[in-house]
């Protein structure tokens, strides 16, 4: 897996993800403390708010910086947005207010909004090919989890030495590293976008490819089966300790930890597993293990507290993580192989928009349900969420899925370049290729002809 580091421009945009999270998770630590500072006991209110801002501006921003990361050099948008998340770390220290706490919060997140769907759409640039590209896949789930871990004991290390404030100087070094590590990578130069309407028509357009594309559409629906799983986890992992196996709280940690811990052997294992299996078969077996989790989880909390319920809510956590693991870390290769070089930024944007709509709606659900009907009735309620989802993806996504479609041009006058080796249809043009929705292919075709040699994806 590590052999992909090799490539210089890689390696340095990896090397950013990696301090900018790990940046970000001291950050988390120190808003909190911050937060408890200016509101006491309304801390929880000030950061339930909090997340809820972070999750309106990824899902309005990122759509909008997708279709501007096609006009603007990436590694310029990038570096900018690093710069932003600096200095707006820079100023939390000399945060009094709660309204100041959410302003810089959607300030920090709104930049993250448009890095991140920048950052995940150069990479497939950079290691066109599809061994390569799973790696740094699971390599990336690989950080995610890594920092989950590592930043929360890196900052209670911190906090001994030094006050929470000098947290957010080290979320600073962490985004000014990142930058200068963007911009002394040579990235390739992308392929120019072929469309008109301006930026709002490019905003527009990967929600209307997720919509036309069944597999992308299947996408979506296995976001929400992990949102619907992930959002107990993180939502209600402390009630869950604390009040109903009265643990200390530092099991809150563990139990944080567990899930880590079932999701990185799980990315480690993913680029050889894909060989084998294909994205389909493995991303919607692991989502149809999620509610069966889930309803572990529901009968856990309904039995009285005991230390083999404790470990086996340990092992529910990691499963969940695991599976988590399992749904996410591919879908970078089926946005991939929907989608056009060009379009690119817009289809990560869209994505990274519309998957965290479904944590917007999953993380409310699962704290109101914890507080209205108990715990047993939260992970039962995710888990048909859970199931429902998995299912609709599996109608969604054909198992027939080939790359190469025959398909009818009616549209498109004789002679077009793109018509180059069609043949004369009834009512058109038939050629087949590797079909994605472009400019040029509006709708997803009715009837599939497979034309494509095993393992091969046609530039």
């Amino acid at each position: 897996m590590l052999s992909v580091l090799r490539d210089r421009a890689y390696r340095h945009l990896f090397t950013a993800q990696v301090v900018a999270l790990t940046g970000t998770g001291l950050a988390t630590v120190a808003l909190s403390l911050l937060a408890y500072d200016i509101a006491g006991s309304d801390a929880s209110a000030v950061l339930g708010t909090a997340l809820a801002i972070k999750m309106v501006a990824y899902v309005v921003i990122a759509p909008v910086a997708g279709a501007f990361a096609g006009r603007i050099p990436r590694r310029a948008l990038m570096a900018a947005m690093d710069l932003t998340r600096a200095g707006v770390a820079l100023a939390l220290p000399f945060v009094t207010q709660v309204w100041q706490i959410h302003l810089t919060v959607f300030l920090l997140q709104a930049a993250s909004a448009a890095f991140t769907p920048t950052f995940q759409a150069t990479i497939p640039e950079i290691l066109p090919g599809e061994r390569d590209y799973t790696r740094a896949l699971s390599l990336s789930r690989l950080a995610y989890d890594l920092e989950s871990l590592f930043s929360p004991a890196l900052a209670a290390g911190l906090l001994t030495l030094v006050s929470y404030d000098w947290l957010f100087a080290g979320t600073t070094a962490g985004f000014l590293a990142s930058a200068a590590l963007v911009l002394s990578a040579v990235l390739p130069r992308p392929a120019p976008v072929e469309r008109t309407g301006g930026v709002y028509a490019s905003a527009a357009f990967g929600s209307r490819l997720f919509r036309a594309t069944p597999r992308l559409r299947a996408l979506l629906a296995l976001d929400l089966a992990v949102a619907a799983a992930g959002a107990i986890v993180y939502v209600n992992t402390v009630v869950v300790v604390r009040e109903h196996f009265h643990r200390p709280a530092g099991a809150v940690s563990l139990a944080l930890g567990a899930f880590g811990a079932g999701s990185v052997p799980t990315a480690l294992a993913l680029p050889r597993v894909l060989t084998k299996a294909g994205d389909r078969a493995v991303m919607l077996t692991a989502a149809f293990a999620l509610p069966a989790v889930l309803a572990g989880g529901a009968a856990l909390t309904a039995a009285p507290p005991s230390t083999w319920s404790w470990a086996a809510l340990l092992v529910v956590w990691a499963l969940i993580g695991a599976a988590s693991s399992a749904v996410l870390t591919p879908g970078g290769r089926v946005i991939r192989r929907s989608t056009a070089d060009a379009d690119l930024p817009a289809a990560f944007a869209a994505q990274f928009s519309l998957s965290h709509s479904c944590w917007l709606l999953t993380y409310p659900l699962a704290g109101w349900l914890a507080a209205g009907a108990g715990l047993p009735t939260t992970a039962a309620v995710l888990g048909v969420v859970a199931m429902a989802a998995a299912l609709t993806a599996a109608v969604a996504w054909p198992a027939h899925d080939p790359g190469r479609l025959d398909h009818v041009h009616t549209d498109l006058p004789a002679g077009h370049p793109h018509l180059a080796g069609a043949r004369r249809a009834a009512n058109g043009w038939r050629h087949d290729h590797h079909y994605v929705i472009d400019r040029h292919h509006h709708t997803w075709p009715r009837r599939r002809t497979p034309a494509h040699r095993p393992g091969t994806r046609p530039a």
